[in-house]
């Protein structure tokens, strides 16, 4: 049984941060790639940032330059460090895992339809 556990979120202040984390479970090897999708409210959901099992990166346009995705695979835990947050970051976010490989760009996986497993999301209110 997959299960993806997203933490951290919570009402900050702009120009604040949060760090976002999840605990990935159940699967029976490695997670190739993981990723952060957020949803604002009357929005379609939108890749934020990605990372595949070496430690590379990606990110969305919006907010590169203040957010850093990481994760540890001895804890089977990704983070999302949020820095210099804005209203417009304010939005569920969610972590998700995909766990084929693919050729190609790493942005692929910012992609909705590139990720097999979702967590049930983690609430982001930035006044």
């Amino acid at each position: 049984h997959v299960q993806l556990v997203e933490s951290g979120g919570g009402s900050v202040q702009a120009g604040e941060s949060l760090r976002l984390s999840c605990v990935a479970s159940g699967f029976a090897g490695s997670n190739l790639y993981m990723a952060w999708f957020r949803q604002a409210p009357g929005k379609g959901r939108e890749g934020v940032a990605a990372i595949d099992n070496a430690g590379s990166a990606t990110y969305t346009y919006a907010v590169q330059g203040r957010f850093t995705i990481s994760r540890d695979n001895t804890k089977n835990t990704l983070y999302l460090q949020m820095n210099s947050l804005k209203p417009e970051d304010t939005a569920m976010y969610y972590c998700t895992a995909r766990k084929y490989a693919f050729s190609g760009s790493l942005r692929v996986c910012l992609r909705t339809e590139s990720q097999n497993y979702w967590g049930q999301g983690t609430q982001v209110t930035v006044s």
